[in-house]
Order: C-alpha cells, then sequence, then structure tokens
C-alpha cells in the first residue's frame, strides 16, 4: 500500500480500466480527490454534473463521478464507510483563517493538490471542487451544512474503476473539522487490470 502522509497530496496517473482503492488506515481521516482526463486536461471532475447525472447528492457505492464535459470519469465500485462529501470546495488558507483563526502558513489540501498538479501544466485556476472521500457533511430540511467527524473506522476503503485514462490527485485533508480534530494519513493503491 502506498500511503499519502498527514496533511499532504500525491498525484500520479490512472489508465481506463484501473482500480483505485483509497484506504482510510487509522480512521475518520478524508481524502480530497480531483480527476482530469490525461489526454484533455481541461476536462476534470465536476460535482455538478454528478450530481445533475447521478440525481444524488450522496455519492457511494454503484454511483459515477462525472466530468465537466458529461462523461463518466470513475465508478465507485465498493464503498464500506458509504459516507463521502462532493458539496464542499478544498479547503485553502482563507478557509483556515475563517474557520480556525490561523494566520501562518498552514497545509491546506487546495495547495497540496495544486502543488502534485503543477507537473501535468494545471494552474491554480483550474482546480475544481474535489471529491471529498470519507469526509461526513449533513444538513437539514432547511439547507444548513455542517461538517461532522467522518464516520470511517480503520480499514474502510473506496474502490473506483477508471472510465478513461486520468491525472487524479489525492491528499489526506489538513483542516481539523474534517477529521474529527486530528491528521492521519491515507492509504492507496493501484490495481493494473491489464497485467491480472
Amino acid at each position: 500500500m502506498n500511503i499519502v502522509k498527514p496533511k499532504s497530496g500525491i498525484s500520479f496517473e490512472l489508465k481506463k480500466g484501473d482500480l483505485l482503492k483509497v484506504t482510510d488506515i487509522e480512521g475518520s481521516q478524508v481524502s480530497d480527490m480531483l480527476l482530469f482526463n490525461l489526454n484533455n486536461l481541461n476536462e476534470k471532475i465536476s460535482s455538478g454534473k454528478t450530481f445533475d447525472y447521478e440525481e444524488t447528492i450522496l455519492l457511494t457505492e454503484g454511483n459515477y463521478l462525472w466530468s465537466n464535459q458529461s462523461n463518466k470519469m470513475v465508478r465507485i465500485l465498493k464503498d464500506t464507510n458509504g459516507r463521502n462529501d462532493f458539496l464542499l470546495a478544498p479547503c485553502d488558507q482563507k478557509t483556515m483563517k475563517h474557520f480556525y483563526d490561523i494566520s501562518e502558513v498552514h497545509p491546506s489540501c487546495f495547495n497540496n493538490l495544486y502543488i502534485n498538479l503543477k507537473e501535468y501544466g494545471i494552474t491554480s485556476d483550474s482546480i475544481p471542487t474535489a471529491f471529498n472521500i470519507f469526509m461526513n457533511v449533513v444538513f437539514d430540511e432547511f439547507g444548513d451544512l455542517k461538517v461532522l467527524p467522518p464516520t470511517s473506522t480503520a480499514g474502510d476503503i473506496i474502490l473506483f474503476e477508471a472510465q478513461m485514462d486520468l491525472v487524479v490527485a489525492l491528499t489526506a485533508c489538513s483542516a481539523l473539522d474534517s477529521n474529527g480534530g486530528s491528521f492521519k494519513p491515507i492509504g492507496y493503491e493501484i490495481i493494473n487490470k491489464r497485467s491480472e
């Protein structure tokens, strides 16, 4: 298993048909995930298109994540926790100041995604809303949102199948509330279907 260290990120390529397994190693740790079409970096993951086509905001096993060009990017094959978020944007320095009154430079998902995608020529302005694996965002009948600690426990996994060649970026989230007040690693494995 590969490890994303606490408050850090990683990027890699995933070929069509291959599987990506993301593991919450210790429990209660969120991972922000971005997807870009490897052959057309203007095509990227889209929360709005995904909500449109999947007709739900609670995305889990059996759902697809869609691109801004209305193409399927990944299918969720397995999700042992069953709770993920696609509403909230990656935390950045301004959200750290707003929610935690942190003025000094602090690791953030936005910066970790950007740093690890720069090698592909992806700019900071091209970073969309991430798919927040294991993140527990709840909402009431009035639409008010609240971030609660993840319900995921040690060993929970989510398994994706690539529907196109992808650039993937993953983080081990750096926001206190999202992770129940502590920062832990995230595990990931790429399963190459062509070699099986």
